[in-house]
C-alpha cells in the first residue's frame, strides 16, 4: 500500500469521525440549544431531524417539549380559620422557552427545585387566605342525604357552610401568581392541583370529635321527629277507633230497638186476639220470668196472694 493511499484513507476517517460528530437527530419530542464553552451561540432548534454543529467546539443541549411533572412533598400549612392542615400538591408543566430555561436554570433538576420554591410559596399564601372548607369544596351543592330531610336551612347551613371560592378557584389562583415567575424561567406552568388534604393528628382527633357530636344531634332531632309524627299516627289511630266503635254500638242499639219495637208490636199483637190468647201469653211470659229470676241456690218468700205467685196455686189441685 502506498503512503499516498495511506494518507487518503486516514483523511476520509478523520472526515467521516468528523461528519458523524458534527451531526445529530432531534426528535419530535425534542428542542436543542447549541452551546460553544456553555453559553449558548445559536436559536433554539425545535423542528425534527438531522442537525449540524460544528464538532469539538460546540455541544447539543436536549430539552423535552413533552409535559413535564412537577410533584411537591406534603407540608404543614395554617389556613385563615387557624386550623392546620398537610397539604400535597402536583403540577403539570412544559419547557417554553429553552435559551431562557438554559440560561436560567440548565436543567429540569435546577427547574424541580426552583419549581419547588415558587409552588410551595404560592400554595402556603393562598392557603393561608382561605378557611378549610373553601379548600376542600369545590361547589355549594347540598348533599343528597340533606336533600329529603327536614332540617332547617341554619341547620344545614351549619353542616355545609356556603363556599365563595372553593378549591378549583384557589388552585387557579395559586397558578396565575406562580405563573409570571415561572415565565421568568422559560417555563409554562399547565395545571396545578390538590392531591391530598388532610390534619394534623393534634387536631383531626377534635374534627372526628366534632363531627360524632353533630351526626348524635342530627340522630337526636330524628328520633325527635319520629317520635311526634309515632304520636300523631297513634293519636289519629285511637280517634279513627273510637269513631267506628261509635258508629257500630249506635248501629247495633238502632237494630235493637228496632228489633224491640218489631217484638212488642208482635208480642201485642198476638195478646190482643182473644183472652186465651192473652192468658197463655201471660202464662208463658211468667214462665220466662221464674226462668231468669230463680236458680238452683234461691229462696223466695211470697204471699199466696202474690200476683208473681198465682200460677203457683192450682199445682196438684191445690
Amino acid at each position: 500500500m502506498s503512503k499516498r493511499t495511506i494518507v487518503w484513507g486516514s483523511v476520509i476517517v478523520v472526515a467521516l469521525i468528523i461528519l458523524v460528530s458534527a451531526a445529530f437527530i432531534v426528535n419530535e419530542t425534542e428542542q436543542v440549544i447549541i452551546t460553544r464553552m456553555g453559553k449558548p451561540v445559536r436559536k433554539p432548534i425545535m423542528t425534527p431531524g438531522i442537525h449540524f454543529k460544528v464538532p469539538i467546539i460546540e455541544d447539543a443541549t436536549f430539552f423535552d417539549k413533552r409535559f413535564l411533572e412537577w410533584d411537591g412533598a406534603a407540608k404543614q400549612v395554617p389556613t385563615k380559620d387557624k386550623r392546620f392542615i398537610w397539604v400535597d400538591t402536583y403540577a403539570r408543566w412544559r419547557i417554553a422557552d429553552p435559551l431562557l430555561f438554559f440560561q436560567r436554570v440548565r436543567d429540569e433538576r435546577g427547574a424541580q427545585a426552583r419549581l419547588d420554591d415558587i409552588l410551595n410559596g404560592e400554595t402556603r399564601n393562598a392557603v393561608a387566605k382561605h378557611n378549610l372548607v373553601e379548600l376542600v369544596r369545590s361547589t355549594n351543592r347540598k348533599p343528597l342525604a340533606m336533600s329529603d330531610t327536614s332540617l332547617s336551612d341554619n341547620s344545614i347551613e351549619d353542616v355545609f357552610p356556603t363556599i365563595k371560592y372553593g378549591r378549583e378557584k384557589i388552585t387557579r389562583e395559586i397558578l396565575a401568581a406562580a405563573g409570571p415567575r415561572a415565565k421568568e424561567l422559560g417555563i409554562e406552568l399547565l395545571d396545578l392541583r390538590f392531591k391530598r388534604i388532610n390534619y394534623v393528628k393534634e387536631v383531626q382527633r377534635k374534627i372526628y370529635e366534632r363531627m360524632i357530636t353533630e351526626r348524635k344531634r342530627i340522630a337526636e332531632k330524628y328520633r325527635s321527629e319520629g317520635q311526634g309524627e309515632a304520636s300523631k299516627i297513634l293519636g289519629a289511630k285511637e280517634r279513627e277507633l273510637k269513631k267506628i266503635q261509635s258508629e257500630a254500638y249506635r248501629a247495633a242499639e238502632e237494630i235493637k230497638g228496632n228489633a224491640d219495637a218489631k217484638a212488642t208490636q208482635i208480642y201485642a199483637g198476638a195478646y190482643n186476639r182473644n183472652a186465651e190468647t192473652r192468658d197463655f201469653f201471660r202464662f208463658l211470659k211468667t214462665l220466662e220470668t221464674y226462668k231468669t229470676t230463680f236458680s238452683d241456690k234461691d229462696w223466695l218468700i211470697l204471699t199466696t196472694e202474690s200476683e208473681f205467685y198465682k200460677y203457683f196455686k192450682n199445682i196438684n189441685g191445690k
